[in-house]
């Protein structure tokens, strides 16, 4: 299991067109790629180390500050991506989700 996280004033994620979750009063972006084989104690082990993260400022500007500390929301993104294994030859997930026809053109070189 694989998190990236950003610290956020708001966010929002939109399906074609619809707002499909957002956070408003800041808190994380949490994109979260799960792993076969990922077991609940891993998931419990990541949530815990996330909302325990100090990285909100307290009131001298220091990062010291957790999550739970500042009633934070978190807007957690499914990201499939971020478990690929580009090591493999055959793995093609990073193909099909390049858009971009010159960066897919030097994906299927470095392959």
């Amino acid at each position: 299991m694989i998190a990236v996280i950003q610290r956020v004033s708001s966010s929002c994620v939109r399906v074609d067109e619809k707002i499909v979750g957002q956070i408003g009063q800041g808190g994380l972006n949490i994109l979260l790629g799960v792993k076969k084989g990922d077991s609940k104690e891993d998931i419990k082990k990541l949530v815990n180390k996330i909302v325990n993260l100090r990285i909100f400022q307290d009131e001298n500007q220091k990062m010291n500050l957790s999550l739970l500390d500042v009633k934070g929301e978190a807007l957690i993104i499914s990201q499939f991506t971020l478990a690929g294994n580009v090591k493999k030859k055959d793995d093609v997930l990073v193909l099909i989700l390049v858009k971009n026809q010159l960066l897919q053109k030097l994906c299927m070189k470095s392959l």
